[in-house]
């Protein structure tokens, strides 16, 4: 049975092209949930106008969908909280040299 830690695992591999960091680590990944195979995931992009976004969601698709147990994958892009750069992880905020 796969887990939700699993899954944000997986997630790293997803990265941003333009910044170069995953979007675990960028703090765009809100919620992850996993029900008998399903996983949904709520996230947001860094703006709405993100030209990476269908990019982005088919490297989800592709990653998550290779993970064993796994059979259903859901993305629902939300814009509620709006992202910041202080939602990104310390090691993010370090190799972009926000400290």
């Amino acid at each position: 049975m796969v887990t939700e830690e699993q899954i944000l695992e997986a997630l790293k591999d997803v990265y941003d092209p333009e910044i170069g960091v995953n979007i675990v680590d960028l703090g765009l990944v809100y919620e992850t949930r996993v029900e008998d195979g399903a996983v949904n995931i709520e996230m947001t992009l860094t703006s709405m106008g993100c030209p990476v976004g269908p990019l982005l969601m088919q490297q989800i698709q592709e990653v998550l969908g290779s993970v064993e147990g796994v059979r259903e994958v859901n993305v629902d892009l939300v814009w509620n909280p709006p992202w910041h750069p202080e939602m990104m992880s310390e090691d993010a905020k370090l190799e972009l040299g926000f400290i």
